[in-house]
């Protein structure tokens, strides 16, 4: 195996490894939080447990597929979907107050759960590196237009200063199922196949 295809299938073998403990821990934390009469602060914990392990799965997804993308091995399916349903889809994740969505939407050829998670991981880290508590998404025809993106976010958000895994995840998927996403002046602009 050549040397620049080892550490992808490392990062994929080792994705695929760490889900076995963390199903054990989310499988305990839903056990516990189905318990009546759980006490304070032992009822909070377990809804952070229950959080960070949902947050974990979704961490291992997007590196085990960029993995997949780095080693060659991604083949997206796309199927017909809507640029403002994708919207809608990411800010009920963020929370609605996060993000204002605006446009008519349009269509889109994408593989949706690797989309979904790209355009989250992208939006989320404006929001996140940003310090921002809100951000407009605007879905016009195959593009979502995200405002504002701060000066001291936009290298981050684009993966040019590697500081956020979702960002990082979220470029690499966009490219790889055929679309784009550069910063215009505040904006990142995200293009998406049209269908």
């Amino acid at each position: 195996m050549a040397e620049d295809a080892v550490f992808p299938r490392l990062v994929s073998l080792a994705c695929h490894d760490l889900r076995t403990p963390l199903a054990t821990v989310s499988g305990f934390a839903h056990t516990l939080a189905r318990l009546d009469g759980l006490a304070t602060p032992a009822d909070r914990y377990v809804q952070m447990m229950l959080a960070a392990s949902g947050e974990m799965a979704e961490l291992l997804d997007g590196l085990g597929l960029v993995a997949r993308i780095e080693a060659g091995r991604y083949q997206p399916t796309p199927t017909e979907g809507d640029t403002l349903a994708l919207a809608e889809a990411v800010a009920s994740r963020l929370g609605v107050e996060r993000v204002e969505i605006t446009g008519s939407g349009g269509g889109v050829a994408v593989d949706p759960e690797p989309a979904e998670q790209a355009v989250y991981g992208l939006i989320r880290c404006a929001l996140r590196h940003g310090g921002l508590e809100r951000v407009a998404v605007e879905a016009n025809g195959s593009e979502l237009a995200v405002s504002p993106i701060t000066e001291a976010a936009g290298p981050i958000v684009i993966a040019e200063d590697l500081r956020d895994l979702g960002a990082a995840v979220g470029m690499r998927v966009v490219v790889a199922l055929g679309g784009s996403a550069e910063l215009n002046g505040a904006t990142l602009v995200i293009r998406l196949p049209a269908s």
